[in-house]
């Protein structure tokens, strides 16, 4: 299978003008086979969880509501899901047959979708802790313990996660790394249409880098069918409910959070001093 769909160009040389739409489907299965590999490996393989021991006094100081994530975080999380689904079916439906004006509703909610994203690293830098999100020391450190008791080596404990779990803070580096590609080759490729802001302009670049650039762009577009799949199932998985209520409510129960988070490491996050430990869910 090509993976890259080829064109002549006038002057007779061979550019590449897409990514195969056949690849969807290759996503799309990706997705899924992530699903019921995940599935079969909590229900069957994975070790009993470690509970850590928590404390009169640890408890008591804990609000029954803690908050995780403040009006203003949860609003650009759903901006930027529904800006996103938006690109997703304006892109991806006229590749498998369905047909209507879907150029003009892509750009929208590309730019939707650029807006939410500045806007959230401004907020992540100036108003929360920018390096809560990113792995740390202790992170690696408890992942190679979690690994080494898997094989059935001895190792310590890890420890309780802070605000993000590792695997959350892996899935917000892949999901970066593919909104940045995706969102700069889209704000070059609408020189290419006619918008509101100004007439197009086809000649900007040569037809081999626009034709790299339209690759690298349903790249990343295609990516994000396997990574949405993959974040609906965490999302409902039982386990998981409590971290998705939160994203709609704002807040956790004070038993989950003590068996999940370490209030130590929480509270080593900027934005957790403000938010993270409070009942309230100002802003």
């Amino acid at each position: 299978m090509d993976f890259i769909t080829w064109a002549t160009s006038p002057w007779g040389r061979s550019v590449p003008t897409h990514l195969a739409w056949g690849l969807i489907w290759v996503a799309i299965i990706a997705g899924f086979f992530f699903v019921v590999t995940h599935t079969i490996y909590v229900a069957l393989v994975a070790p009993k969880k470690t509970r850590h021991p928590v404390s009169a006094t640890e408890a008591a100081v804990i609000p029954e509501r803690v908050q995780r994530h403040s009006l203003t975080a949860r609003m650009f999380h759903w901006i930027m899901a529904l800006s996103m689904l938006a690109l997703l079916v304006t892109a991806f439906l006229p590749k498998v047959g369905v047909k209507f004006d879907w150029v003009t509703y892509h750009w929208i909610a590309g730019l939707a979708l650029t807006i939410s994203i500045l806007f959230h690293i401004f907020h992540a830098t100036l108003v929360l802790d920018f390096w809560s999100i990113w792995p740390d020391r202790i992170d690696v450190r408890d992942a190679m313990r979690r690994v080494t008791r898997f094989f059935g080596n001895p190792a310590p404990p890890a420890d309780r996660f802070g605000k993000y779990p590792l695997e959350n803070k892996l899935y917000h580096m892949v999901v970066m790394l593919a909104g940045l590609a995706v969102i700069g080759t889209g704000l070059f490729m609408m020189k290419r249409v006619d918008s509101i802001f100004k007439p197009r302009n086809p000649y900007l670049f040569s037809d081999m880098t626009w034709g790299m650039m339209y690759v690298l762009h349903g790249l990343a577009g295609v990516g994000f069918i396997a990574l949405i799949i993959v974040h609906i199932y965490m999302g409902i998985r039982p386990e998981k409910l409590p971290i998705t209520k939160s994203m709609i409510f704002g807040w956790m129960s004070r038993d989950f959070f003590l068996e999940e988070h370490d209030p130590k490491r929480w509270a080593g996050d900027s934005d957790a001093k403000k938010t993270g430990l409070a009942a309230s869910d100002a802003d």
